[in-house]
Formats: C-alpha cells, sequence, structure tokens
C-alpha cells in the first residue's frame, strides 16, 4: 500500500469533498480517500499499483486542478 497526498485547487464545500472522493473511488486499487476542502488536500491509500498520475488525472477530469 502506499499513501498520496495531493494539493487541490477548486474545492469549495463537502459537496466538492464528496465529489473528489466518489470518483476517486472507482479507481481500481484506490482503498480509501480522504478529501479537505479546507486544506485543499487529498489523501489517497491504494495498492502500489495505482500510479499517482491516474489519480491526478481523475481529479483533473472532474474539474479540480492540481496545484504543482
Amino acid at each position: 500500500m502506499k499513501e498520496l497526498e495531493i494539493k487541490v485547487k477548486g474545492m469549495m464545500c463537502n459537496g466538492c469533498e464528496n465529489r473528489v472522493q466518489n470518483a476517486l473511488k472507482t479507481i481500481e486499487g484506490v482503498k480509501e480517500v480522504v478529501a479537505n476542502h479546507a486544506t485543499g488536500i487529498v489523501k489517497v491509500t491504494a495498492n502500489e499499483e495505482v500510479s499517482e498520475n491516474s489519480i491526478k488525472e481523475k481529479i483533473e477530469d472532474i474539474g479540480y486542478e492540481i496545484e504543482r
């Protein structure tokens, strides 16, 4: 298992948190997602084979921006 912490721009409310969490849980191998709109941090626990890029792409696909 690996844990990733990704800084996301654009999450403004609990609804945004839920949207990000639900989208990332559709990725096979993602075990847990905790999004916090106040800090802009999304914490992901996933199997080793899940790439960080696939997680970031999914976040961008639903309309949020990754802080680089």
